[in-house]
C-alpha cells in the first residue's frame, strides 16, 4: 500500500477513498472561496483564494503530491509494509505513514527530494507495522476536528493552516507567523485524541504576513513569499525529521 490513496485490498482502498473525498468535501464547504481543479478517484484537488500561497505554488505543490504518489507507488508497488504519503506546502513535502525499516525510510526520502520543486522534505515516517482501516478512519475524524477547532478559534485563520493526521500525530504545515504557530499548535494540542503535534510551519514575519493578507484582501496577485523553514535539511538517517513538537494539553 503506498500512500493515502492506496490500501491493503480492494475494499480499503475504496473505504479510505470515501472517506478522503468525504473530508475534502467538508473542508472545502468550511471555507470561503475553494473551487475544485479537479475530482478523481484518487485525489481532490483545489485551489483556495484564501490562502498565502500563489496559485503558482499550489499548483506547483499538487504536482509534487502527484509525483510522490506516482514514483513510491511505482518504487513498491505491492509492498504492503511501505504506507508512505506526501503533502506538500509551499514546496515542504511532508512525509508521513509507515516503513519497514530505516533503510526504507532513507530511501523515501531520497526519492522525494529528487522530485522538482520540492525545498525541504520533513521526514516523518515511523518504522513500525502499518496502522489498521480503523485507525485511518479515526484520523480523518480528527483532522476535521482540529480544522474545526480552529475555525472556532477567532485569532487563527483557518484556512491559511493545512491539518495532516497520521495515527493520532496531528501535523499543521501553513506560511504563518511565531504567533499564529503558537496559537494553532495550542489549539490543536488539547483537541481530545490528539497524541502529539508536530509543526511543519513555514516562518514568516508579521510584516510578510501584513503583506499577503493585504494583496489577498485586494484581490490583488500575492507576492511569492518563503519564511524560515520548518528544517534546514532532512535528517532521515538520523532517524527524526527535526520539526517542532508542541506536548498535548
Amino acid at each position: 500500500m503506498i500512500g493515502r490513496f492506496s490500501g491493503l485490498s480492494r475494499l480499503p482502498f475504496r473505504a479510505r477513498t470515501i472517506a478522503l473525498l468525504a473530508l475534502a468535501g467538508m473542508i472545502c464547504s468550511s471555507l470561503t472561496a475553494c473551487f475544485p481543479i479537479a475530482a478523481t478517484g484518487m485525489v481532490v484537488g483545489a485551489l483556495s483564494i484564501t490562502d498565502r500561497r500563489t496559485t503558482g505554488a499550489q499548483l506547483e505543490d499538487q504536482q509534487i503530491e502527484l509525483k510522490a504518489f506516482g514514483r513510491l507507488r511505482d518504487r513498491f508497488k505491492g509492498d504492503s509494509a511501505v504506507t508512505a504519503s506526501v503533502t506538500s506546502f509551499n514546496r515542504t513535502a511532508l512525509v508521513t505513514g509507515y516503513v519497514p525499516d530505516q533503510a526504507t525510510k532513507v530511501e523515501v526520502d531520497q526519492i522525494i527530494k529528487k522530485i522538482e520543486n520540492v525545498r525541504v522534505v520533513v521526514n516523518e515516517l515511523i518504522v513500525g507495522v502499518p496502522a489498521s482501516l480503523t485507525i485511518y478512519g479515526k484520523d480523518v475524524v480528527l483532522t476535521t476536528r482540529v480544522k474545526t477547532a480552529l475555525i472556532d478559534t477567532r485569532d487563527v485563520n483557518a484556512n491559511v493552516i493545512k491539518v495532516v493526521t497520521e495515527s493520532g500525530a496531528v501535523y499543521l504545515m501553513g506560511l504563518v507567523t511565531n504567533r499564529e504557530a503558537d496559537r494553532a499548535s495550542d489549539v490543536a494540542s488539547r483537541v481530545p485524541g490528539v497524541s502529539r503535534v508536530v509543526r511543519a510551519f513555514e516562518i514568516i514575519t508579521e510584516e510578510q504576513r501584513n503583506a499577503l493578507d493585504s494583496a489577498g484582501k485586494a484581490g490583488q496577485p500575492l507576492p511569492e513569499t518563503r519564511g524560515t523553514s520548518p528544517v534546514p535539511a532532512s535528517p532521515a538517517a538520523s532517524g527524526g525529521s527535526g520539526a517542532q513538537v508542541t506536548p498535548v494539553r
